[in-house]
């Protein structure tokens, strides 16, 4: 097979890098490894889109034009749900099975090729692809390569040096699941204290301090969100198998727990029970590229602008260090910073573009860029120079 750009990873960058790859003339092909589009937007179930608007303000105002705005306009129209501040910031309420449907259609219109249930197993310089499914193998020659797998996972393909954080400092994984026959108003610090009380009385493990609820906007469904020590192994290391299984079967045990819990002693739990798990757990940090340029936290907390900026980054700093909840930095005045072009580049790659979570940013700056809004972001201006770089 061949293709002018291949994009690996469908989550909200790759989405983005292929939709905008394709709509500026290229042929593209996307590969993803589960059976939908959107990441942790969709096979994680998180479902606020967050990095789309600037910092305070009366109203939402958009940080990033573009796809993220359509993206945010498509998603209105599905749900019916605006934009919702919660504290500086505004976040918009999303659905997981909408914005499956958004992505398939996207796509579709775009004219990109999409291979579900496929993963990159080997690439070489060039851009010549090995991608997985189902013990078969198919090659790919593509102009230009766009990594946006979350972890990497071309520099892992290509041997080439990556950078991550040491593992006591790494962001903890998230899971997320749904849960039916909720009766009532969804009392939050009510049942916040409920599972403290389970917790000291030896009927909740103390993994489930945290846990907390949102109504989804769909009738009588919520989503329940528990931070995972991701050490239930040991050492945490969101690229080892033994790690990532034991965070999805520990975040199915600690919420079936608390569900029981909740149903016998919590009014209006009564009937209720978990009716989806994710896909998986989300995990919010593991390898990053090393490019041209490396975006720091201190940069972002500067509100620093770039002459060759491709975007904002309109998210504080969110370290989730522990899973005992955020620690949230401001940048300055609310000031937005811009992210350089380079921080995009793989260095010392021709072609080798990187978009979401793994571009090329320290530790404490992928608290900021991480999030789905700015992952819209750096996957459009991916898209756009991944297309521009076969022609220059």
């Amino acid at each position: 097979m061949k293709a002018d750009v291949l994009v690996i990873g469908g989550g909200s960058a790759g989405l983005a890098a292929a939709v905008s790859a394709a709509r500026s003339g290229a042929r593209t092909v996307l590969i993803e490894r589960h059976g939908m589009l959107g990441g942790m937007g969709t096979a994680s179930l998180v479902h606020t889109f967050c990095g789309l608007y600037l910092i305070d303000g009366d109203s939402p105002e958009p940080a990033n034009d573009g796809l993220p705005m359509e993206i945010a306009d498509r998603m209105r129209a599905a749900t019916g749900r605006d934009a919702v501040k919660m504290g500086r910031v505004w976040v918009l309420p999303q659905h997981p099975v909408d914005f499956a449907a958004i992505a398939d259609a996207m796509v579709r219109e775009a004219g990109v090729e999409v291979l579900f249930h496929s993963e990159l197993v080997a690439l070489e310089p060039g851009w010549k692809a090995r991608v997985a499914c189902r013990g078969s193998i198919l090659k790919i020659d593509a102009g230009a390569v766009i990594d946006c797998s979350g972890d990497a996972v071309a520099a892992a393909a290509l041997g080439v040096a990556d950078e991550r954080a040491a593992p006591e400092k790494l962001q903890r994984p998230a899971y997320v699941c749904g849960v039916q026959g909720v009766a009532g108003e969804l009392a939050g610090l009510e049942l916040a204290g409920r599972i403290v009380e389970g917790i000291r009385s030896g009927d909740l493990p103390k993994a489930a301090l945290g846990m907390h609820f949102r109504v989804s906007g769909r009738t009588g469904e919520v989503f329940g969100t528990l931070d995972l020590s991701g050490e239930e192994t040991g050492t945490y290391d969101p690229t080892d198998p033994g790690c990532l299984s034991a965070l999805e079967s520990t975040g199915r045990e600690v919420a079936q727990r608390v569900m029981l819990y909740f149903r016998g002693n919590q009014p209006g739990w009564e009937a209720a029970y978990i009716s989806h798990w994710p896909a998986r757990a989300g995990v919010r940090e593991s390898r990053r590229w090393i490019g041209e340029v490396t975006l720091t936290g201190q940069e972002v907390l500067a509100g620093a602008r770039h002459d060759d900026d491709i975007a904002l980054a309109a998210w504080p700093l969110e370290l989730r260090e522990t899973n005992r909840g955020p620690k949230l930095r401001y940048p300055e005045n609310g000031r937005a910073a811009g992210i350089p072009s380079g921080a995009l580049k793989a260095k010392g790659l021709e072609r080798l573009f990187v978009a979401g979570r793994c571009i090329s940013c320290d530790h404490e700056a992928q608290a900021s860029i991480r999030v789905m809004g700015t992952c819209f972001a750096t996957g459009e201006a991916a898209g756009r120079m991944a297309a521009s770089s076969l022609t220059s």
